[in-house]
């Protein structure tokens, strides 16, 4: 055996070791982040697997695995099954003869509160999710949107008023 087959052998070995560790440490809150957007929990499976799929590409490289470089990948991963999916919706519309389309404004949600959520800007509900359901500081955000701490905490207040003058408005409507 060579040097030089001894030393490719010990970088896969520290690849696959770096890869192990970022794994263990993410994947569920990823997992959780993406179930938490997704329709179903096969999806999110699917999305979490797609994400370290990624996640092994970029371990060639001797940069780090962090967990917050790993939400930027589950975030672009979400973002492009997303749009794959509003595309997969406006075609099964166009192919329904007419007559059958579904009235979307008659499916109930489940709460108030979700309702509410619907309601507000992407923007806003996203830093509200990243803050209270996936325990994000605003540091964390703000590397995960390109922005500052500051803004992101300029964001976080006003999706709150946003959220609370859309439940009181809903309960005084109830």
């Amino acid at each position: 055996m060579s040097f030089q087959t001894a030393r490719g052998e010990r970088a896969d070995l520290d690849r696959e070791k770096r890869f192990l560790i970022a794994h263990a440490a993410a994947h569920d809150r990823i997992y959780r982040y993406l179930r938490r957007r997704t329709e179903n929990a096969a999806a999110a499976e699917d999305l979490c697997a797609e994400v370290f799929r990624i996640a092994w590409e970029k371990s060639t490289t001797s940069e780090s695995l962090s967990v917050m470089v790993l939400f930027g990948v589950a975030r672009n991963v979400l973002r492009n099954h997303d749009r794959a999916s509003v595309r997969a919706a406006k075609l099964i519309g166009e192919l329904r003869p007419a007559g059958q389309h579904g009235d979307a404004e008659a499916l109930s949600l489940d709460s108030p509160l979700q309702e509410a959520l619907h309601q507000l800007s992407p923007e806003d509900r996203e830093v509200l999710l990243l803050t209270y359901w996936d325990g994000f500081n605003s540091r964390e955000i703000s590397d995960l949107l390109n922005s500052s701490a500051t803004a992101v905490r300029m964001r976080l207040h006003r999706a709150r008023k946003a959220l609370a003058h859309l439940l009181e408005k809903e309960g005084a409507e109830s």
